[in-house]
C-alpha cells in the first residue's frame, strides 16, 4: 500500500517538474520560457551581424517586457513590430533614449516604462537596429 501511494506521489512530482522545466527552460535552444506567447505573430528576416548582436541584447535587456521578437507581452509591455514605432512616428533618437531615461505611457496601458541599468549605448544601437530589421520584414516603414 505505501509502495503504491509513493509510486503515485513520485510519478505526479515528476509530472510537475517536467511540465514546470519545459514551460520555463532558458530559451537556449528555442524552448517556450513564457517570452513566446506574444501579442502580435512576427515574421524574422535573415539577420546581419549587427541585428544579431541586437536581438541578443534584446533578449537579455528587452524580452521580459517586450517578449519575443519584440511581439509585445499581454499585461507587461508592448510590441515593437507594431505600426505606431514606425520611424515616421517614433524616430531612432527616441528608442535610442527609452533605456536611458524610461519612457512615460502614452500609447499603452502598461504604466511607465522604468530606464534600463546596464544596457550600454552601443547595445541600445544594436537592439534598435535588430528591431528596425523585425519592423521592415514585417510592412512596417
Amino acid at each position: 500500500m505505501n509502495r503504491t501511494i509513493f509510486a503515485s506521489l513520485a510519478g505526479l512530482l515528476a509530472a510537475f517538474l517536467i511540465g514546470y522545466l519545459a514551460y520555463f527552460q532558458q530559451s537556449a535552444g528555442g524552448e517556450n520560457t513564457g517570452f513566446d506567447v506574444t501579442m502580435v505573430d512576427v515574421i524574422v528576416p535573415a539577420l546581419g551581424n549587427e541585428e544579431r548582436g541586437g536581438e541578443a541584447a534584446f533578449n537579455t535587456f528587452c524580452i521580459e517586457c517586450h517578449g519575443r521578437n519584440a511581439g509585445g507581452r499581454d499585461g507587461f509591455g508592448p510590441p515593437l513590430v507594431h505600426e505606431i514605432y514606425e520611424p515616421g512616428h517614433h524616430a531612432d533618437i527616441s528608442f535610442l533614449y527609452a533605456p536611458k531615461v524610461g519612457v512615460k505611457a502614452h500609447h499603452w496601458s502598461y504604466g511607465n516604462m522604468p530606464s534600463i541599468p546596464g544596457i550600454t549605448d552601443d547595445e541600445t544601437v544594436l537592439v534598435l537596429k535588430y528591431v528596425r530589421a523585425l519592423q521592415v520584414a514585417n510592412g512596417i516603414q
